[in-house]
């Protein structure tokens, strides 16, 4: 993903994904005194999380979001500057480094268009390599899983990275691997969450993964943070795409832990009031501080919600042995009110279908242009031969032989007769002449 909003040229992203474990350098814009040198040591970002420290000569000038050299144990590998100046003090701090240490490597140039094409062939490459060495383990029956391969900028050197639950032992994948791409195996070892922060993924928030955006040490998560946070203690819900425990769980368990110093400790509470009625808790709200209490020998009884101060209250008295009345007023329950609501005619529009009744005229005006006459209900009986009468009387029963007779005298009326068709005329074209016709010469 890439960000729109121009950000990332200043080393610090609005939409935080356009690289992992980005670092907002809200130092950039300030000026240092003058008497105080700049600080040398810069971080330097490779692929996955992968991050390290190195010191950035005098005659090299570059800034952040530039691809560097820096020196390798056997060569040079390709990086990218994250992070530079006062604020890379803090970032080593949390590495537990500190800047007497001699042991950081020096920054050897700018990457120019040679080494940029090395290092996106070098990406190329990693995919194959990751699939070959899979089948290169299975076929050697080792119980282990590589997930991520990394080249170095010099193509000297590759990283293989895997998890496994027990030692491995793969000095003939190293010789099988060193064979088949002729380069420097090194296989390193990781955990499940550092595997899921290297290949990052999309959480069932909807977010990218914490572990891969700016989470860098992992802290253990045990069950007991879902249960006082009163959630289901559902493996699959509370897992992540590593399969261990939501890192997310240990966010507001802080903010819970407090609240709950407000509630009683007794899960199974019982409340008893006046009248032998008793209330068991059934649910809290921990974040409302509202406690739901159903009737103890009642079958779907109505609840009670009451706030920790109520709550406490009535625990206090029971504890003294007094059974308080039951003054819980009913909700009100919200009158409906009907809303007639008053539409305007600002258009002075009459009628909403004003439209349909011009289409039905338009189909009248075309019927009476094709010669018919308007249909008309009381011409109706006309069309099959028979007058209609205000005060009809009912058809009376024939004889067969009146039947007879009364067909042979009958004559066909003119709306019994068929219609004869109009003769056919040929309309000819008086732009183009007939077939027959020669064309006249010019």
């Amino acid at each position: 993903m890439a960000c729109g909003s121009g950000g990332c040229s200043t080393g610090s992203c609005s939409s935080g994904a356009c690289n992992k474990l980005n670092t907002f350098d809200w130092l950039a814009e300030m000026e240092l005194p003058p008497h105080q040198k700049p600080f040398d040591i810069v971080e330097v970002r490779f692929k996955g999380t992968r991050k390290e420290f190195y010191r950035l000569p005098a005659q090299v000038e570059c800034y952040i979001n530039e691809q560097v050299v820096v020196e390798a144990e056997h060569g040079f590998d390709i990086g990218t500057l994250s992070l530079k100046g006062e604020l890379v003090k803090l970032q080593m701090k949390k590495y537990n480094r500190t800047e007497e240490q001699g042991d950081f490597k020096k920054i050897i140039r700018k990457a120019n268009e040679a080494d940029t094409a090395k290092l996106k062939e070098n990406q190329e490459l990693e995919v194959p390599t990751m699939y070959k060495a899979r089948s290169i383990a299975m076929e050697l029956g080792l119980s282990m899983k590589l997930s991520d391969v990394e080249y170095q900028g010099d193509r000297r050197k590759a990283v293989f990275y895997y998890t496994a639950e027990e030692r491995v032992d793969f000095r003939e994948l190293i010789k099988r691997l060193a064979d088949a791409f002729k380069v420097r195996i090194e296989m390193r070892q990781i955990g499940y969450r550092q595997e899921a922060g290297r290949l990052g993924g999309i959480g069932s928030c909807g977010r990218e993964l914490c572990c891969s955006t700016w989470l860098t040490d992992f802290k253990l998560v045990h069950t007991n943070a879902a249960r006082y946070q009163n959630l289901s203690l559902n493996q699959l819900k509370l897992s992540g795409q590593c399969g261990k425990l939501k890192c997310c769980l240990n966010f507001e368990l802080d903010a819970y832990l407090e609240a709950l110093k407000e509630f009683p400790q007794n899960t199974h509470l019982v409340l008893d009031f006046a009248n032998d009625k008793s209330y068991k808790l059934v649910k809290t709200d921990i974040l409302k501080r509202i406690m739901w209490f159903a009737p103890k020998s009642e079958m779907g009884g109505e609840w009670l919600n009451l706030s920790v101060k109520e709550v406490n209250k009535f625990v206090e008295q029971n504890n003294n042995g007094i059974k308080p009345e039951l003054q819980y007023a009913k909700p009100e329950q919200a009158k409906q009110v009907k809303v007639e609501l008053d539409f305007q005619n600002d258009m002075g529009i009459d009628s909403v279908t004003r439209l349909d009744e011009r289409e039905r005229q338009k189909n009248r005006n075309h019927k009476n242009r094709s010669g018919k006459p308007p249909f008309n209900k009381a011409q109706q009986g006309n069309r099959n031969g028979n007058t209609p009468q205000a005060n009809a009387k009912p058809i009376e029963a024939k004889s067969p032989q009146q039947l007879v007779t009364n067909s042979t005298n009958t004559q066909p009326t003119q709306a019994n007769q068929p219609r004869k068709k109009p003769p056919f005329k040929k309309k000819f074209n008086n732009n183009r002449p007939a077939g027959n016709e020669q064309k006249p010469k010019e």
